[in-house]
């Protein structure tokens, strides 16, 4: 039984030979019909080649054909023992970037093929930068044509290098090299016995062994809701299921979910896939259905998560898009149709705020609209709320398309970036606030770190300079929390969680009065931060995570309180960065480090994000 699906696509100059690699893994792979063969030879043999052209196998067009092009998205299955591929051979023609975008947006590894003999070209460095906008989580950089330059080692290690420079630019984690000869066959399913030199794998079991699991975001439970099923029994009793595709997360029988926009809970009573009742477990990719145990008003376009784990809500968006409309520009203050996951709104575009030069990777800030294949940073502001998580985060609910209202053309693909803060992208919800307008300008900045971070010196200094500038702030911290509020409390996993709850409750107390609580707590554990976030979520109010990064060596040579002495001695025990662990947040809003700067120059940072 074959293994797991993996996603790729081919990218790179016209002329490569992603056609040809392609071709030459469906072949040697064993993966070619006899019939498909046969057309291929006697279409090559009445060109006058000695040799097959494997390059036909993905080249469907008849333009393709004769031009010897790739010019829209061809994709071919195949499999072996180990694992099933879709594979996306992408155009390499500056004209058809929107088409290798299309291929690529939901690949789990693109291959950037490059002539040995030319070197990166302007379109190589083109198409990397576009699967790491994409998001693509693995590049495998094929240097193709070895035949031609002689197998030397030396031109495949100046290409190597010259592609790890320009990638260090870019948000790019898994990058591998191999040296191939897609013509021959070298290295793509067997070693060839040209390049005695390179001791690596072959492509074909590098596709088969990268590790893909851990690409799925399988922490942020995200279920867009498609489709109400509705089902009558003879009892007279009626079924009634939400259907969808897992966007992210995990989901069990018996879990809590919060439905969005109504924030109205929930427990999951039962869930269905397309092969029946599924016992276990719902993860990211798969399509269900679910039975809610309570009955609630869900339809199209609503979203299921975890109470304490909900996507970005609002209407302000900023993204980066890429125009694929040919003939037609966007400009600002235009009007278009947004898809999001199962929620389709009106969007208009408010700023354009630059168009970006793949090549040299310049923003051009002058720009006043985009044209076919641009691709640029927006602004836009929707009619109707979004629930989205950056791009980065989730590709599938941080992406989007445009769609003309007058043809219904999809005419651009976009990528969210994190909210914008702004008072519109506050969105309140009656069953949150109970009442009719917003509450003022508060909001809680929660500073967590170790014990010497700098936590509370950050946060004094920022209730100095709020208040000299007319603004209502109040700094909590350990040592004023500790001597009344939380009295009586220890150190125990237990009693810090309560610790961080009270400090919370009185945070949004005093955020929701109009002021900015600032909270300065080691606060250790994530999930209890978590909590304390969802606090002032359900209540509509702004939340600030601030992560003091000071490295442990650091605090201890600090040790304000002698502290960390003591622990060392065994006189304290559950000391947090001794004998207690510190979790660190996965994703803080802000993180402030020494190197930074001071107190001041570390609040400049705070009061600058609290002002966007």
């Amino acid at each position: 039984m074959t293994g797991q699906l993996l996603r790729l696509a081919t990218a790179g100059s016209v002329d490569d030979g992603k056609s040809t690699l392609i071709g030459r893994l469906l072949y040697d792979s064993k993966s070619v019909l006899t019939d498909q063969l046969a057309a291929v030879e006697r279409v090559s043999a009445e060109r006058g080649q000695d040799h097959p052209d494997l390059s036909l196998l993905t080249d469907g067009l008849r333009a393709e054909r004769e031009q010897g092009i790739t010019i829209d998205v061809a994709y071919r299955y195949f499999a072996t023992a180990r694992r099933r591929f879709i594979i996306a051979d992408t155009p390499g023609h500056t004209q058809y970037t929107r088409n290798m975008v299309t291929g690529a947006s939901t690949a789990d590894v693109a291959l950037i093929l490059v002539d040995a003999l030319k070197g990166l070209t302007e379109q190589s460095r083109r198409h990397a930068f576009l699967a790491s906008l994409l998001g693509v989580p693995h590049l495998v950089v094929c240097v193709n044509k070895m035949d031609l330059v002689g197998y030397e080692q030396a031109v495949f290690d100046q290409i190597c290098d010259e592609f790890r420079r320009f990638a260090a630019k870019l948000d790019i984690h898994d990058v591998g090299f191999i040296p191939v000869s897609a013509l021959l066959g070298d290295n793509i399913v067997q070693h060839g016995t040209e390049m005695p030199w390179y001791e690596g794998v072959t492509l074909l079991h590098h596709l088969e062994q990268v590790h893909i699991e851990s690409d799925s975001n399988l922490i942020d439970v995200r279920l867009p809701v498609q489709y109400v099923v509705r089902a009558h029994g003879h009892g007279g009793t009626g079924f009634r299921g939400y259907a969808g595709t897992m966007a992210g997360g995990v989901l069990r029988t018996g879990d809590e979910i919060t439905v969005l926009p109504s924030g109205l809970g929930s427990t999951i009573r039962a869930i269905q896939g397309p092969g029946g009742a599924i016992q276990e477990e719902a993860f990211a990719g798969q399509a269900v259905t679910v039975e809610l145990a309570d009955d609630i008003d869900i339809g199209r376009g609503d979203m299921l998560c975890r109470p304490h784990n909900r996507p970005h809500t609002g209407t302000e968006l900023d993204a980066m898009i890429c125009w694929m409309q040919e003939g037609e520009t966007l400009q600002p203050g235009r009007h278009y149709l947004l898809q999001h996951t199962s929620r389709e709104t009106r969007v208009r575009v408010e700023s354009l705020d630059y168009r970006l030069d793949i090549n040299s990777l310049h923003r051009d800030t002058t720009a006043m609209s985009l044209g076919l294949n641009d691709i640029g940073r927006i602004r836009l502001h929707a009619q109707q709320p979004l629930f989205f998580d950056a791009y980065r985060r989730n590709r599938d609910t941080g992406g989007f398309v445009l769609i003309d209202e007058a043809t219904n053309n999809t005419i651009a693909a976009g990528m969210l970036a994190e909210p914008v803060t702004s008072e519109a992208n506050i969105v309140w919800h009656e069953s949150a606030v109970g009442r009719d307008q917003r509450a003022g300008t508060g909001a809680t900045v929660w500073l967590t770190g170790l014990s010497g971070a700098g936590k509370s010196t950050v946060g004094a200094e920022l209730e100095r300079q709020l208040v000299a500038a007319g603004r209502p702030a109040y700094l909590l911290d350990g040592d004023n929390l500790r001597h009344g509020l939380n009295t009586g409390l220890g150190f125990e996993p237990a009693d810090r969680a309560e610790s961080v709850r009270r400090a919370a409750e009185v945070a949004k107390m005093f955020a929701d009065s109009g002021a900015v609580a600032i909270v300065a707590l080691i606060s250790p554990f994530r999930a209890d931060r978590e909590r304390a976030r969802a606090i002032h979520v359900a209540a509509g109010l702004p939340f600030l995570e601030v992560f003091v990064n000071t490295p442990l060596e650091t605090c201890a040579d600090r040790d304000p309180k002698g502290l960390y002495a003591k622990a060392r001695r065994g006189e304290i025990s559950g000391f947090t960065g001794v004998d207690s662990d510190y979790e660190a947040p996965d994703r803080p809003d802000v993180v402030l480090r020494p190197d930074d700067g001071d107190a001041a120059a570390l609040t400049a940072v705070l009061l600058d994000r609290l002002a966007r």
